[in-house]
């Protein structure tokens, strides 16, 4: 069995991830696979530096996240652009992972971590979801405490995404991360039990 596990910016994906693979589950993570697909000689890091310029490499060919970053960041036609050519081989790993995860384990639970799981609609690729939910204030608490941010910078990070609380009425499992640690893992227990895995 499979599920995607996604969340907004400073919900607590990692903690409810790590919860889940205590208990014996196998990640996927997204973002460690859109690494993956952006190492020296990979095709799609060609193709990005074909249409970005050579600019976005750093002398050794590994990609500078931050020139690409500066070039993308508030440019939605650039950014949709540098989709385009991340998202099908990302999206292409991705289900070879979990089809080779769901082969060798199959009796564990494959949960495959997706920030923008809703944005890039990318729901039929899994049984179920889970959404992890803070409410908005506690994520803009979170990112100002955590990272730094200004609260303006904080509040453009959370409107670039869909609003958690739509993500909430979408999930199959919430996991509500706004209080303490232990309420958290008393829900991870019980979606546990609830799945028949414990």
């Amino acid at each position: 069995m499979n599920i995607g596990l996604t969340g907004g910016i400073a919900c607590g994906k990692s903690t409810v991830s790590s919860l889940l693979v205590s208990r014996g589950a196998i990640l996927i993570d997204a973002d460690q696979l859109a690494r993956e697909v952006v190492l020296p000689g990979a095709p799609a890091l060609d193709r990005v530096a074909g249409v970005f310029g050579q600019g976005v490499l750093h002398e050794d060919g590994s990609l500078n996240r931050k020139q690409l970053g500066e070039l993308v960041f508030g440019n939605e036609e650039k950014r949709k652009q540098l989709e385009g050519l991340l998202h099908p081989p990302i999206r292409s790993l991705m289900k070879e992972r979990m089809e080779e995860s769901e082969r060798l384990f199959p009796d564990k639970l494959v949960v495959v971590d997706v920030p923008l799981l809703f944005e890039s609609q990318m729901e039929d690729y899994f049984q179920e979801i889970m959404v992890v939910y803070a409410s908005p204030d506690i994520q803009l608490q979170r990112l100002i405490g955590r990272d730094g941010f200004s609260e303006q910078e904080a509040r453009k990070r959370l409107e670039a995404q869909i609003p958690i609380e739509w993500k909430k009425e979408w999930a199959d499992h919430l996991i509500d991360n706004s209080g303490p640690i232990t309420d958290t893992v008393e829900q991870v227990d019980s979606f546990w039990r609830r799945k028949g895995l414990a």
